[in-house]
């Protein structure tokens, strides 16, 4: 895999958003109201969102499916997590990201939040909806229409 592909993994989008909202706390301390049920938010997000990763990796991996963005899949997974939500992967990366935020308790960060979950729509999941679309047809443009991007 080239350097520029390897950089263009979700995973390194959200290590440069997180770094961004640790350098913005690091630049301009004190944004945050210091309060201890923030981080408590905080860490309870982080831990959906890694329970959500892991949720979703495991039903792709037991289906015998890629998780690597743009690559073509060979099942259309729509059980266990899928079935509250199409992206639970990405959806787990914003809970970090978000729980992350609260944590270091740097709340003017948290407009870094729709702006990855922009970008990861755009970069990778239009993308990978198409791919659904042409692998799979109609059945994906059902559960489209019946289970949320996000949540």
């Amino acid at each position: 895999m080239s350097l520029l592909k390897w950089i263009d993994l979700p995973p390194v989008w959200l290590i440069g958003a997180l770094g961004l909202a640790f350098g913005l706390d690091r630049w301009l301390p004190g944004l945050g109201f210091g309060l201890d049920p923030m981080r408590w938010l905080g860490d309870a997000l982080i831990a959906a969102g890694l329970g959500a990763m892991g949720l979703g990796a495991f039903e792709l991996v037991r289906h015998h499916t890629t998780f690597i963005p743009r690559r073509k899949p060979s099942y259309f997974v729509r059980q266990g997590i899928f079935r509250l939500t199409r992206n639970p992967i990405y959806l787990g990366d914003v809970f970090v990201l978000a729980g992350a935020i609260l944590h270091w308790d740097v709340l003017p960060a948290l407009v870094i939040v729709p702006a990855f979950m922009w970008l990861i729509t755009r970069r990778f999941i239009e993308g990978e909806e198409a791919g659904l679309v042409e692998a799979f047809g109609r059945s994906a443009e059902a559960w489209f229409s019946k289970v949320r991007r996000w949540l």
